[in-house]
């Protein structure tokens, strides 16, 4: 499935990742993963929320920079060789993946990933053709 990603990019100073999830809790949004690429001087917040388009809203309210990306949620079996499985496939397509990180938690012994890559739609049909499962919202708790 095609998710909205939030990318929150942050200053390098203390507390403005506690300020940013404390808004985001106390509005009642739910983080459902979430990624930090950092530099010396700033970092990129990744995230995964139950509603995206409200936690955007509630950002930009707050006068924080950032942006959405669209990114393709597949599952994968949570044993070795279960994500190998999906990298496999990509690369026989010849679709390199930008970044990647996982979803907080797993269910049924399956895990959630995300993935960035240049054409998510192109993606969501090479999964489908190769039997792969993609993630739905009910899956990951988004609206």
């Amino acid at each position: 499935m095609i998710l909205q990603q939030i990318s929150v990019f942050l200053e390098n100073r203390t507390g403005q990742l506690a300020e940013i999830t404390g808004l985001l809790s106390e509005n009642g949004i739910d983080l459902r993963a979430l990624n930090i690429a950092e530099s010396a001087d700033y970092g990129v917040l990744r995230l995964i929320a139950s509603e995206p388009k409200r936690a955007e809203e509630l950002l930009r309210q707050h006068e924080t920079l950032v942006s959405l990306t669209p990114v393709v949620a597949v599952t994968v079996p949570d044993r070795p060789g279960g994500l190998c499985t999906v990298l496999k496939v990509l690369a026989s397509a010849n679709m390199d993946v930008s970044y990647m990180y996982s979803i907080f938690g797993q269910m049924n012994g399956m895990a959630n990933m995300i993935f960035r890559v240049e054409d998510p739609q192109a993606m969501e049909e090479l999964m489908k053709k190769n039997g792969l499962y993609l993630a739905d919202a009910a899956d990951l708790g988004i609206q």
